[in-house]
């Protein structure tokens, strides 16, 4: 049976149209690798895409792509690499079984490499004590804490690709202490052998698209999306919690800033967001990945044919 392909890269990089033309043509089916699509009514902000699942090939009839791991959670719940892993190796398992292609497909490089890896990984409570010593400390500080219990541990894990909160900040600290006081027993599940390509964008296109693609997605009622699930009785600290856009445009819908401020430092946030996520597929490449790099520019079908002659 062959290999997985694994499909990464920044945001923006086009990563979804390219997974559901490939799997149309391969019989396969993609696995989800983001950590915010896993939640209904957060289309917009996450950038689901979902008519990108319907892929329309030359002199084929129009082939709908299934996907797993979006719209799996409701919003306000908190989700965490335990259970991606967990969800990720029962699609995975249901995938093969039908005799399909697994095409793992995302951005949260976290999630990524820790079903490539197969890390050992344990459930862990709410430590309501250590929640309460940390509260009311800064980022950096809740940074700093972290970056120490890291070096303890020989963690991986919590890259600031998906810290950028207070409250995200702290459950990675709790979980990192987890882990130092109770090294074993963990669920192992193995390592997947995978073809992995990235998508590779260049700094300029990539800032481009971002912006480009924000008025957008601010257009289309991303504001209305926030409002609505603080209407539903959500509480603004949860949708904090999921950073970026829910963030931002939280914080503007509670009188926290105004739109211009909200443009301006949402903008700002995504371009870092991005780099830090190159900062992790690079990281991977030096923890022995072998990432292949297509540019993003090239036509869909020549993206696809580079990818089926790596798979073969």
């Amino acid at each position: 049976m062959k290999k997985m392909i694994t499909i990464l890269g920044p945001t923006a990089s086009g990563k979804t149209p390219v997974a559901a033309r490939l799997a149309a043509e391969i019989s396969g089916e993609i696995i989800s690798a983001d950590s915010r699509q896993v939640y209904r009514r957060m289309d917009i902000g996450t950038g689901k895409d979902l008519a990108d699942y319907t892929v329309r090939i030359p002199a084929a009839p129009v082939g709908n792509v299934r996907y797993h791991l979006i719209d799996i959670r409701e919003p306000g719940t908190k989700y965490n690499l335990f259970e991606y892993q967990q969800d990720f190796f029962d699609a995975y398992q249901e995938i093969r079984d039908r005799g399909a292609v697994p095409i793992l497909c995302g951005g949260t490089g976290l999630y990524i490499e820790a079903v490539l890896k197969g890390y050992h990984l344990s459930p862990v409570p709410q430590n309501q004590v250590l929640r309460d010593s940390l509260e009311g400390k800064s980022l950096g500080e809740l940074t700093q804490l972290l970056v120490a219990l890291k070096e303890k541990n020989g963690s991986t894990m919590h890259n600031t690709t998906d810290v950028d909160s207070c409250q995200r900040a702290i459950r990675a600290i709790e979980i990192e202490t987890y882990n130092l006081e109770h090294p074993a027993p963990r669920r192992e599940l193995p390592p997947v052998e995978s073809l992995i390509i990235g998508l590779d964008i260049s700094r300029e296109l990539r800032r481009e698209k971002i912006t480009r693609r924000l008025k957008a997605r601010l257009e289309e009622g991303m504001v209305d999306e926030v409002k609505a699930l603080l209407d539903e009785g959500i509480p603004a600290e949860d949708l904090i919690y999921y950073g970026l856009e829910y963030k931002f445009v939280t914080e503007y819908l509670t009188g926290q800033t105004t739109y211009e401020e909200m443009f301006q430092r949402l903008e700002i946030a995504i371009h870092q967001f991005a780099k830090r996520q190159m900062t992790w597929f690079r990281g991977m490449e030096r923890r022995g990945f072998t990432i292949h790099w297509i540019d993003t520019t090239l036509p869909m079908e020549d993206k696809i044919e580079r990818i089926k002659e790596l798979w073969q």
